[in-house]
């Protein structure tokens, strides 16, 4: 499956940069708007080479001065001129006026050194998160640097911000541990998260006895004025069963396996786009809140900013379809993932991969809306991946999707179409 050819393509030393090729992200203030690019230079005397964000540069750098000139495809000039260390650059781009083509705009800048990736095979790092992000933003500073292949192992807490002491570390609100800089990644292409192990790692879970206000007709809910208090589940994680503390005697027997999985996982949105609340969802991800995000499993984003800025969080000991009664069992855990890049590849709507199925979750305002687009994001998968025409598309719907309602909780709702791959082995492949 998909996996298995990125794993062959994107785990070779093609990924390597030409030797002495400099790695730099350069910040661009226009007129109180920030956006970032990825840029690379290769130095040959006191003359510079390069790209920015593909695009050609040339220039100098000499004694703390660099000056370059970005030439895009249609040939128009952008100068950047400033001071420049090891590892900073400060400066001054000069830029065409964006509505008059006889005029140019000064616009400050600035750039910081990215690491170089380690000499040898892939790496596992262990990073302890020491503060939290609640949004997904692509002006927090990375708090690592990886490179496709390599691993993480790290630490989330709860939705409300407790951590594995019961500690409170940040804002309720689902913090998220983050960002982490993903080499090479860049926009357009896709960022493969796999989730090689979700551990709980304290013996509790909060959440409500709650109904969400889409899952009840207005009889239900003339009802349901009661609703809402916090229960507390116990986690035996010997066993991994979740029960609650203090049961009625109607769910006294009550015992459940747990299913660790992270209501949270994201990627930065893209410019011109303001930092997203961490209760949010779009393409880049988010609070999607699919308890298909479990250990085992592979997430597809699409790269919207230079180094991904992937962002992880809201840890689950076990949640139901739909999340209904709006917060699942919150608890925190110690997570291990890799990363992997599909390079000049986009997708329209997140997308998870098991043993057994490939999935797609369209996320909206409306379950209607959501529909649609898991809908489309499925046909865009079959036709990239399996070559298959719109009307193969629909034969298969027709008798093999099955769909699943991750989300009613949110300002969002989430509609999941899969498809089992026992029928995809099925089909010729292109």
């Amino acid at each position: 499956m998909l996996r298995y050819a990125i794993l062959l393509v994107f785990l070779v030393p093609c990924l390597a940069r030409a030797a002495g090729e400099e790695q730099w992200l350069l910040q661009l203030d226009r007129w109180g708007n920030i956006s970032y690019q990825a840029m690379t230079l290769k130095a040959a005397g006191n003359a510079i080479n390069g790209q920015l964000d593909g695009d050609s540069l040339a220039g100098t750098r000499n004694v703390g001065r660099i000056s370059f000139i970005v030439t895009d495809k249609d040939k128009a000039s952008y100068t950047y001129n400033g001071t420049v260390t090891q590892d900073v650059i400060q400066g001054v781009a000069d830029f065409p006026d964006t509505n008059n083509p006889q005029a140019r705009a000064s616009h400050a800048f600035s750039a910081r050194r990215l690491p170089e990736r380690p000499a040898g095979p892939a790496r596992v790092y262990d990073f302890q998160p020491k503060d939290y992000s609640n949004e997904f933003s692509p002006h927090r500073l990375p708090v690592l640097t990886v490179w496709p292949g390599d691993s993480v192992h790290t630490k989330t807490i709860d939705s409300g911000g407790v951590d594995e002491h019961g500690v409170t570390k940040a804002l309720y609100g689902n913090p998220q541990t983050g960002p982490f800089y993903v080499a090479t990644a860049e926009p357009g292409d896709t960022l493969v998260i796999h989730l090689k192990r979700l551990r709980l790692n304290r013996d509790y879970a909060d959440s409500l006895d709650s109904i969400v206000g889409r899952a009840m007709g207005p009889g239900l809910a003339a009802k349901a004025g009661n609703l809402g208090k916090p229960i507390r589940w116990k986690l035996d994680r010997e066993r991994g069963l979740a029960s609650p503390e203090k049961p009625t005697e109607n769910l006294r027997m009550l015992s459940l396996p747990v299913r660790p999985m992270l209501g949270g996982l994201a990627v930065a949105p893209g410019n011109g786009s303001p930092p997203i609340s961490t209760g949010d969802t779009g393409r880049f991800g988010g609070n999607m809140d699919f308890n298909e995000v479990v250990e085992g499993n592979t997430v597809y984003l699409t790269v919207q900013q230079p180094g991904a800025l992937l962002y992880l969080g809201d840890a689950h000991a076990l949640q139901g379809d739909g999340e209904t009664s709006q917060y699942a069992l919150e608890t925190s855990m110690d997570v291990e993932f890799s990363v992997d890049v599909i390079k000049g590849k986009s997708v329209a709507s997140p997308r998870v991969e098991s043993p057994t199925q490939i999935m797609v979750l369209g996320q909206a305002g409306s379950l209607d809306d959501a529909l649609r687009v898991a809908t489309s994001g499925m046909v865009q998968w079959l036709q990239q991946d399996y070559g298959l025409s719109l009307s193969e598309c629909a034969q298969l719907f027709g008798t093999a999707i099955h769909f699943s309602i991750p989300n009613l909780a949110g300002r969002s709702v989430g509609v999941a179409a899969k498809i089992d791959k026992a029928v995809l082995a099925t089909l010729r492949r292109p």
